[in-house]
């Protein structure tokens, strides 16, 4: 109990929440780094997962990389991409867009894999063409299943990011390791408090963003 109290009070102390060290500043950092490495996942893994899914083609394959990149140790990962591109910026996003893309890939063809084959034969009934049914349909039915995976792929960035501190990218696990190197456990337990205050309101954004999003498609349909 009393960490906790110590640790609260180091948060709320002013001057640890201004300057280039400062909560805000480091914030920022995290969420930035979060933001581009999500982002390099979902363009990598939004079409992967909709040409599995959409056409049964590479389905092992893919799958079989995804499962592959799952069972990658992160800080080892991040040490293999720092040793080549160097320490900064670079090999956290590298790292970390790797590790999120597996979940995007599964959100995206899963959701595909959802649709009742009934509806998809309705729709070319219908008279759709291929693309009219991938737009029109597999799309829109398979959102909330790929919603869920760009949002798993987040929440796991956002816990692994505090890492990026480690090749000297910033971000919230400098307090880490730097409350690690000085023994200064009410900094590093702040640095876990926030990261997971983060995940927790990003968790939140998602579900709100989920039920507006699949409440504006669905009338659609």
């Amino acid at each position: 109990m009393n960490w906790l109290m110590e640790t609260l009070e180091w948060i709320a102390d002013p001057t640890h929440q201004s300057g280039p060290d400062g909560l805000w500043a480091l914030i920022g950092q995290h969420l930035a780094i979060t933001g581009w490495a999500s982002a390099a996942s979902v363009l990598i893994g939004v079409p992967l997962g909709y040409l599995v899914g959409h056409t049964g083609r590479g389905r092992m394959l893919v799958v079989g990389l995804s499962g592959a990149a799952r069972a990658l140790p992160a800080i080892g990962l991040l040490t293999l991409v720092a040793l080549v591109a160097g320490i900064g910026l670079t090999a956290p996003l590298v790292a970390l867009a790797v590790l999120a893309t597996p979940s995007v890939i599964a959100g995206a063809y899963s959701g595909f894999d959802s649709i009742e084959p009934a509806t998809l034969d309705a729709a070319r009934a219908m008279g759709m063409s291929p693309s009219q049914v991938l737009t029109r349909v597999e799309i829109p039915l398979g959102l909330p299943q790929l919603l869920g995976g760009i949002r798993a792929a987040v929440l796991q960035v956002i816990a692994t990011a505090t890492l990026a501190a480690y090749v000297g990218a910033g971000g919230l696990g400098v307090y880490l390791f730097r409350g690690l190197k000085t023994q200064d456990y009410a900094q590093m337990l702040a640095s876990a408090v926030l990261i997971v205050v983060l995940a927790l309101l990003i968790d939140v954004l998602f579900e709100v963003l989920t039920q507006i999003t699949v409440r504006a498609v669905r009338p659609r349909l």
